[in-house]
């Protein structure tokens, strides 16, 4: 794996691990406007301005499947954490992590740039928050 996959990896995982990016705990809303793009397109960090539908549904997809692995390796990156003999433990696990993460995401047909591209739209850009929880079950 490259270093700059690693780093975005990283990044991705901190912000699952942290709740941040957790789609699958939102709740839907109302959806207005479901059509129109992005209200600040570098704000979100992509080029584009639009995602599918079928994107959106991969990335759901990815995203309960992330969900699953945050519950998994949540209590093991602390308990490592907290043994201050365990850094590399820790380190270690968040690489597995990591890795079974960037799986994850390429098994649903998304790139890992794309994926966090979406992240940051769904919690910057209301437009696609609102298309992505529509397309939860």
């Amino acid at each position: 794996m490259n270093a700059s996959k690693k780093v975005i990896l990283s990044a991705t995982l901190l912000f699952t691990l942290l709740g941040s990016a957790s789609v699958i705990a939102q709740k839907p809303q109302s959806i207005e406007n479901i059509g129109e793009g992005f209200t600040d397109p570098a704000a979100a960090g992509t080029k584009t301005a639009f995602y599918s539908d079928a994107q959106l549904k991969k990335f759901v997809l990815a995203q309960k499947h992330i969900a699953t692995l945050r519950e998994e390796y949540q209590q093991r990156i602390e308990s490592a954490e907290a043994d201050s003999d365990s850094d590399t433990d820790a380190e270690d696990l968040r690489d597995e992590a990591n890795t079974r993460m960037a799986s994850i995401i390429e098994e649903q047909g998304l790139d890992v740039e794309t994926y966090n591209a979406m992240a940051t739209a769904y919690n910057s850009e209301p437009r696609v928050r609102n298309r992505i929880d529509a397309l939860m079950p």
